[in-house]
């Protein structure tokens, strides 16, 4: 059954359309949520490269060129860090999400491969998740997932339970970004950003998407 001509998803990337609205700097608000950018990208860059161990407000600080005690001003602890550069990863992943009703499983390959390119921020959700796992009080940045756009998908391809297509769903797509990242298809897939890798995540994400 193919999806109907509306579906309550987020759009293509961003990237795909450029915004030229100009930014106004002097506006307070403004400045705060690009130096918080500037502090949980910085973030992300030091946890992909050194894992969680690296973390620190000091070392984002240098990291981000900010002096020292910038991080400690927008993020007093190390949980709230932690919690704001899994935000910032959630955030982007969202933008970047494509979904095409024309080609559905193509839109999602993209998707995933793009995540593969932008390794590092994948690397750094999948060290941060590895941290909740032992500390409960991290618990609350395994809410991020495409779950909620998963079971939406599930719903307009006619499955009876898009609830549990779209766990299902979200499963497959965590283990063959895991795979193709880490795995042993980090070293026999195809190289991420080429035809060759879309189209080898094309034919695996069409074998799920049946009902």
């Amino acid at each position: 059954m193919p999806p109907p001509t509306t579906i309550a998803f987020i759009p293509a990337s961003s990237t795909d359309v450029e915004d030229s609205t100009p930014v106004d700097y002097s506006c307070r608000e403004t400045r705060s949520t690009v130096r918080k950018d500037l502090i949980t990208d910085a973030a992300i860059r030091i946890v992909a490269e050194q894992g969680m161990r690296g973390l620190t407000h000091r070392a984002v600080d240098r990291e981000a060129g900010l002096p020292e005690g910038s991080t400690s001003a927008y993020f007093r602890t190390r949980k709230a860090l932690i919690e704001g550069f899994v935000e910032r990863l959630a955030v982007q992943e969202q933008q970047e999400i494509v979904l095409d009703q024309d080609d559905l499983a193509g839109g999602i390959a993209k998707t995933i491969d793009g995540w593969l390119v932008e390794r590092n921020r994948t690397l750094a959700r999948y060290a941060a998740m590895l941290e909740a796992t032992h500390h409960p009080e991290l618990k609350s940045i395994l809410v991020h997932s495409p779950r909620e756009q998963a079971t939406a998908l599930a719903r307009a391809l006619g499955h009876e339970s898009p609830e549990h297509a779209g766990a299902h769903f979200t499963a497959f797509i965590e283990g063959l970004l895991f795979y193709r990242l880490v795995g042993g298809g980090s070293t026999t897939g195809p190289r991420p950003g080429t035809e060759e890798s879309l189209r080898d995540l094309k034919k695996a994400v069409e074998k799920v998407l049946r009902p």
